[in-house]
């Protein structure tokens, strides 16, 4: 049975998730620099020590894509659904009336004052006073 939430308790997860939410899009871009890194490293010199830049390179990828997995599964946990990591698109699973909706936040948002149908996308978003 998932686990639904009503407005304070999603607000209340705020706290926990905003900086989870940081630190993985962080994660998301460092991942990205990474591997841009290398392979202009890669391009510029054929050196001896490409071996040892692959190693380096695999491990830092790994702890990297380690903290990024440990974040998606912390969120899961919590029963949020995270859409887009580079905006902080999350939607918190809901129950009006006997129907179930999304509470829809993303980072840099104050508190949640969103909300769309199971159906409808970022592009559905409606403002909470308009839940009915």
């Amino acid at each position: 049975m998932p686990r639904f939430y009503d407005i304070d308790a999603a607000n209340e997860r705020l706290s926990e998730l905003r900086p989870l939410l940081e630190r993985l899009r962080a994660d998301r871009d460092e991942l990205a620099q990474v591997q841009r890194r290398f392979r202009e490293a890669l391009a510029t010199d054929g050196a001896p020590d490409t071996e040892i830049r692959l190693r380096e390179r695999e491990r830092n990828v790994r702890d990297i894509v380690g903290r990024m997995e440990a974040a998606v599964v912390q969120i899961d946990a919590w029963g949020v659904t995270l859409r887009d990591i580079p905006t902080g698109l999350v939607d918190f699973p809901a129950l009006v009336s006997g129907r179930q909706v999304w509470l829809c936040w993303r980072l840099g948002e104050p508190e949640i004052e969103w909300w769309h149908e199971l159906s409808a996308g970022l592009d559905g978003r409606r403002q909470l006073r308009e839940l009915e």
